[in-house]
């Protein structure tokens, strides 16, 4: 060794100054942003502060998000990451899912044509000469991409310094978005995360830090990127979000048809019970094209994924043609955001974002509770007569984050005492289950964080899953393809305890008692309190409903009263579920294209929302009671 190198290797020692190579391996991340920031001249808060609204700092496997974007700095590559595809084109759910009309198969838009800024990551290669394939795959130089691209801009607005203040033009255009509005919100989350701090492991090990700065943004720099001026007029959104209104048409159709929604006065004409999280499987410019289709359907609003911008095309007191069950939709806002469940894409979290600010909003302006009874999945829409549970949509599926959901909505999920129930909770970072098929059907999926755990008929691993007789028809136990969810439960739904055996919890599903690992040490649920619903003393079994209508004589002559069709599932005495909600039995008549002419159906019968399986289900009030947890 050289005198110079030795002299330094003691100074150091000495100093108590730690040479590069021997720092945490888990901090490698942190320094991988600090030296780009350095590199290209960007303020270090800011390359951190973009890329946690971009991923968090994750890296996902060096595969692509929602909107075709890699890595921590979500630079984009749609020719490679190939979402394609448009809204909905699997399954045959008929998403208006009434009777009392013909069935509606819409047929998919035009494949959507690939945009310069879902290719960003080519940019990212002249600008720094490293290969697209090393951008996308490697962690660290996806971060020297992000910077250069944030230099660039920086430049290109005639912008100077490293003081961050200084750089909110640039973070405006780097979340892509074309409008004034959307690119403000976008920036002003990048600065309000600056300002707050946060901390966090990532998806892969890494511990990253980005220490809270008191930052007032030069917000003048907007006008200087040339964007189309936009306005929040006529939405329904928080002042804090910027929103576009894009109607969905409500037009007159040949052979006394009509598109693509129906007018109604909601709340006033019926209470809103739900909001519905879809994604879109589909690119956001033609998922706009199909939404704005007389003859296709229909939701309240659109997220996109890159900048967690909003459009709203239906108004909450209308009803849209989204969630395959009339009765849901009839009572229930829809918001679709831009992703792809099959392709088992990641969701950024600028789209988290602004999706909990306009749920906050919503269920606060609508009383709607902040819990997974109220706020559901597709995925958790029940079919409405046999028929058609097998043919419901299965997204946002098992790679939304629900719980990190729930915490931007200000309501995590929490023990409330082991009394009788649980509320599903696996750590969404270390909770990878083997899914098949979400590429090519029978290979595995990309091992990721999910809020999905799976069950069992034992207390055993090797055991098989359990049954959907809705789902796999055949018999056949559940399997672990990514769209089968036979026997599987998601973050935040709350299920009765059956049985324990040491790690192993047992719930009531589907008739069944399934088994899911849940050891002290690692828990995949959290324990909770409140009430469940059995079968009345001497009633073997009991009927369970896709939807909660009202009897026949409650229907008004003009109108044909809708079939109580149970669901080909046995719910037994012994069983227990807990309980969403009671429900007032209703039928919104609305046939014609006249709004005069629609009419709401109440009955006498009462209904009770039960956690029945993966779905919500929904029983006669007199054929149950109701107990609290803790009751045996």
């Amino acid at each position: 060794m050289r005198p110079a190198l030795i002299l330094a290797t003691v100074t150091g020692l000495v100093l108590g100054v730690t040479p590069a190579s021997a720092e945490p391996a888990d901090q490698a991340r942190q320094r991988d942003f600090r030296a780009a920031a350095a590199e290209f001249g960007v303020p270090e808060s800011v390359l951190l502060g973009v890329s946690y609204l971009e991923s968090r700092w994750d890296a996902n496997a060096g595969t692509p998000s929602t909107s075709a974007g890699y890595g921590p700095m979500h630079l984009t590559d749609v020719r490679t990451a190939n979402t394609g595809g448009t809204h909905h084109d699997e399954g045959t759910e008929d998403p208006r899912g009434d009777d009392s009309r013909p069935r509606l198969d819409p047929e998919p838009g035009p494949p959507v044509e690939q945009l310069p800024k879902l290719q960003t990551v080519n940019n990212a290669a002249a600008l720094t000469g490293v290969s697209t394939e090393d951008l996308r795959a490697d962690a660290k130089q996806n971060i020297r991409g992000g910077a250069a691209l944030l230099a660039k801009y920086q430049k290109e607005i005639g912008a100077v310094g490293d003081n961050a203040a200084d750089w909110y033009g640039a973070v405006a255009r780097y979340g892509g978005a074309g409008d004034t509005g959307s690119a403000a919100t976008f920036a002003d989350e990048v600065f309000a995360t600056i300002n707050q701090g946060v901390e966090r492991v990532t998806d892969d090990g890494q511990r990253v830090k980005l220490a809270a700065t008191s930052v007032q943004p030069n917000k003048q720099q907007l006008d200087k990127l040339g964007l189309r001026k936009s306005s929040s007029d006529n939405t329904e959104c928080p002042r804090t979000l910027a929103c576009e209104w894009i109607p969905a048409p409500y037009q007159e159709l040949p052979d006394n048809d009509y598109g693509n929604h129906d007018k109604a006065n909601r709340p006033e004409s019926q209470e809103i019970k739900y909001i519905v999280i879809h994604d879109t499987e589909g690119q956001w410019d033609g998922v706009l094209k199909m939404v704005q289709d007389p003859t296709y359907v229909s939701w309240q609003y659109s997220l996109r994924s890159a900048d967690g911008h909003v459009a709203q095309h239906v108004k909450a007191k209308d009803v849209a043609w989204q969630a395959g069950n009339w009765f849901i939709n009839a009572k229930s806002i829809g918001l679709e955001h831009e992703g792809f469940a099959k392709l088992g894409t990641w969701y950024t979290e600028a789209m988290y974002r602004s999706s909990a600010k306009l749920v906050r909003y919503l269920a606060a302006k609508y009383r709607i509770p902040l819990d997974r009874a109220h706020i559901i999945g597709h995925d958790n829409v029940p079919g409405t007569t046999p028929a058609t549970v097998r043919g419901m949509h299965w997204d946002p599926g098992p790679y939304w984050d629900w719980a990190h959901y729930f915490d931007l909505l200000g309501a995590p999920f929490r023990s409330t005492g082991n009394l009788g129930l649980v509320t599903i909770k696996p750590d969404f970072a270390t909770n990878k289950p083997a899914f098949i098929g979400c590429v090519k059907a029978g290979e595995p999926c990309t091992p990721r964080g999910s809020t999905s755990v799976i069950l069992h008929t034992a207390p055993d691993a090797n055991s098989p899953l359990l049954k959907d007789p809705g789902l796999r028809p055949d018999g056949s136990p559940g399997t672990m393809e990514i769209s089968d969810h036979s026997s599987r439960v998601e973050t935040g739904q709350q299920y009765a305890v059956a049985e324990v055996r040491g790690d192993w919890t047992a719930i009531w599903y589907l008739g069944q008692k399934g088994w899911f690992h849940n050891p002290r040490k690692a828990p995949n649920a959290v324990g909770g309190v409140g009430f469940v619903v059995t079968p009345k003393q001497g009633k073997a079994t009991v009927p369970v409903y896709g939807r909660a209508y009202p009897e026949a004589a409650a229907y008004p002559a003009h109108i044909t009263p809708q079939a109580l069709a149970p669901l080909q599932y046995t719910f037994s005495a012994g069983e227990r579920y807990s309980l969403g909600q009671a429900l007032q039995s209703e039928y919104y008549w609305a046939t014609t294209f006249d709004p005069a002419n629609h009419t709401v159906v109440r009955g006498k019968t009462k209904y009770l929302q039960i956690q029945f399986g993966h779905r919500i289900m929904f029983v006669n009030a007199d054929d149950v009671d109701v107990r609290p947890s803790f009751w045996r």
